[in-house]
């Protein structure tokens, strides 16, 4: 592996962190597989040349600069053209959206460890953060997943996962890229919201000691966690005041004040729900904002594009109704990162 080492002061990453999360981030980064099961429910055959005419449907959505401030697209995404000519990422930029990119590549089981998972991609992330700068990226993102079961997460996954995000984050630095760090501690299962707590909160602290042994500048990095929520499978759910009490004090616990923002993932969640628990995140956080520094804002996939892609149907017809729908929802979002809902 190449270790790149760039002059930061040419770049001053934590003003770009900044910007990056001064309204909300959408997640357009689905992998080839994970966009062929979103058109299928539609019923809708993924191509490259439909990727492409569905992901610019939501960046040329009229007032999206509004509520979006950036986008984190899939490798074939940087490379495709709107059909004015620009690239995707010259288009969102034309904007005032700022292009990120998926950097992370398929997980891998450890096998003996349960459920447990590292993520793939470390081996040439070097030269691919140069190319991805050189094609208008300011921004990364990395993924580990954790999953709760009678085994999982195991010690050593955690300590896996955050070694990865650590030296994934300093690649990122070292290439003068924002780096979203994303440790993902899954709501599949029947698991209650107090473990969910507890888990969530021993992989954020291992996540960010990892990162301070790494010397990554954690003024110039965005934090993308779960929300704390009751497993899928659990009866009764936590309600909306439970998950946002319970995020704060775990992120109180274990984010330094420097981090300049947390952007969070929707994480299976309906668009509503995760629009709600923002609102409230928020809400409670702005009775106290000395105790929560941090700009908490959203990161979401499907709670953004859900009813957007339902909408749409791949049909021409139905773009201007499917952008309305997506900037709509896109709107309430952004109240909720203010607490406005």
């Amino acid at each position: 592996m190449v270790l790149y080492i760039l002059s930061m002061s040419d770049n001053n990453l934590s003003k770009v962190a900044i910007d990056i999360l001064s309204k909300t981030i959408l997640a357009a980064d689905e992998s080839t597989s994970t966009i062929k099961k979103r058109f299928d429910s539609i019923g809708v055959e993924s191509t490259p040349e439909k990727n492409r005419e569905y992901r610019q449907l939501l960046f040329i959505s009229r007032d999206i600069e509004k509520y979006v401030s950036g986008v984190i697209l899939y490798d074939e995404t940087v490379y495709q053209k709107s059909d004015d000519g620009k690239t995707l990422p010259q288009l969102l930029a034309s904007k005032n959206i700022n292009p990120g990119i998926k950097v992370d590549r398929k997980t891998i089981q450890l096998h003996g460890f349960g459920e447990d998972t590292f993520t793939q991609g470390l081996d040439d992330l070097g030269e691919r953060l140069l190319e991805y700068k050189k094609q208008g990226c300011v921004f990364a993102k990395w993924r580990a997943l954790y999953t709760i079961a009678d085994s999982s997460p195991s010690d050593l996954a955690i300590k896996r996962n955050a070694c990865d995000l650590a030296l994934y984050a300093l690649l990122c630095q070292n290439a003068g890229i924002v780096p979203i760090v994303e440790p993902e501690v899954l709501m599949d299962g029947s698991h209650t919201l107090d473990i969910d707590k507890e888990i969530t909160e021993k992989v954020l602290t291992k996540v960010f000691t990892t990162l301070a042994d790494y010397k990554v500048d954690t003024s110039a990095i965005i934090l993308k966690p779960n929300m704390i929520t009751s497993g899928t499978e659990n009866n009764p759910q936590a309600s909306v005041q439970q998950v946002a009490r319970a995020t704060l004090d775990v992120l109180s616990k274990t984010v330094p004040k420097e981090v300049p923002g947390i952007a969070f993932l929707s994480g299976g969640q309906t668009p509503e729900l995760a629009t709600q628990h923002l609102n409230e995140i928020n809400k409670l956080k702005n009775q106290n904002p000395d105790n929560y520094p941090w700009r908490l804002t959203a990161s979401f996939g499907r709670a953004l594009q859900g009813e957007t892609i339902e909408a749409w149907g791949g049909k021409k017809e139905n773009e201007q109704n499917s952008q309305s729908v997506f900037v709509t929802r896109a709107e309430k979002v952004y109240k909720a990162s203010l607490g406005q809902l």
